[in-house]
């Protein structure tokens, strides 16, 4: 025996109990990231076996009318609790008045806390919204990517010209601004009491003005603006890798200063190239992007981020086709949301495991 051979086999010897001992898959738990997808309130039987075989337990979708009741949330949940799986966001809508300055505003705000205490009856964690006066969704288009693929791109220069929508008007970001301290000032003592979070995704399209209508959330100075309204972990956001990176900003940057300010309560999960920030952008598969979702994760993993992590904007591939209902042009359905969760899996599974 050599000593090259002695060394390797002693080596080899010591280093076996340390792997035997080590977990995998790494344990997930109360604190962290919990995979999820979207989700129909009417979701069959055989859907929800296709969750619980990819293992996804956790999904989020729409919300009831405003103002949500116990009745109609726990009929919703109730649902999916019975085969396992948790509902831990729903979207809050029916607030326009709020957002445009109209007179029923105060009264839809009313409904808005009515929701945030049926939701803390219910066990519902996380509440999202939007405050957009405009989305200017014209500007979405499908571009071809690998292997034929469809990709969503985004170009300001098909709708940016377009004019104010009938009903809507336009409106200020200062005009934005103080309907949105307005409200937070309402809802976020009632959201602390309850223990339920707030959600607000930023503008995305990130661009700067929709339909004449200047943006609340379309600049990284303006996230933090809209949190320092009313400062508290329950005014937090949808922390968006995609977007942050249509902005021109590092999504890791971003993470790291929200995570330590604990306003981060909802996470999506998803990747994109960017020609020109805000106006010039193609969202791609997770593992090609100018995100470095790794880096992203393991942020979040670093953080203890303990909420909804939404692995979303499947491609569309050729087993999607004819079979997909998504909004987007290029976008993609159950199979290729399926490796979106695989991707995004691994990704947790690997930075939970150094």
């Amino acid at each position: 025996m050599n000593r090259r051979y002695l060394l390797h086999t002693l080596a080899g010897a010591m280093a076996a109990p340390a792997l035997r001992g080590a977990e995998w898959p790494p344990a997930e738990g109360s604190t962290t990231p919990r995979i999820c997808l979207g989700a129909s309130p009417e979701l069959s039987e055989a859907g929800m076996r296709h969750l619980q075989q990819i293992g996804v337990n956790y999904v989020l979708m729409g919300g009831p009318p405003s103002p949500w009741t116990e009745e109609s949330l726990r009929a919703r949940m109730d649902r999916f609790k019975a085969a396992g799986i948790q509902v831990i966001n729903m979207m809050l809508t029916g607030f326009n008045d709020v957002i445009w300055g109209r007179p029923g505003a105060d009264a839809q705000i009313a409904n808005f806390i009515a929701s945030i205490k049926a939701a803390a009856k219910v066990g519902l964690p996380v509440i999202e919204y939007n405050f957009y006066a405009h989305r200017l969704t014209e500007g979405y288009k499908e571009e071809i990517g690998r292997g034929g693929a469809g990709m969503t791109a985004y170009d300001y220069e098909l709708s940016k010209n377009l004019p104010p929508k009938d009903g809507v008007g336009t409106h200020t970001r200062a005009q934005q601004l103080k309907r949105a301290e307005h409200f937070l000032k309402a809802v976020i003592p009632e959201a602390e009491k309850a223990g339920v979070r707030l959600a607000l995704h930023p503008n995305d399209p990130p661009v700067p003005l929709s339909r004449g209508n200047e943006q609340i959330m379309a600049s990284f100075e303006q996230w933090k603006a809209y949190l320092n309204l009313v400062k508290s972990p329950y005014n937090g956001m949808t922390f968006d890798c995609g977007v942050t990176r249509e902005m021109g900003e590092d999504p890791v940057a971003v993470c790291r200063y929200l995570s330590e300010r604990d306003c981060i309560n909802h996470v999506h999960y998803r990747n994109v190239r960017v020609r020109k920030p805000y106006i010039d952008y193609t969202e791609v598969f997770l593992d090609e992007g100018q995100v470095n979702m790794f880096a992203v994760m393991k942020e979040l993993v670093r953080h203890k981020y303990p909420r909804g992590l939404y692995p979303e904007h499947p491609r569309l591939i050729d087993m999607d086709r004819g079979n997909t209902n998504n909004q987007y042009p290029g976008g993609g359905g159950r199979v290729a949301e399926v490796y979106n969760v695989a991707y995004t899996k691994a990704m947790l599974q690997a930075a939970l495991s150094q």
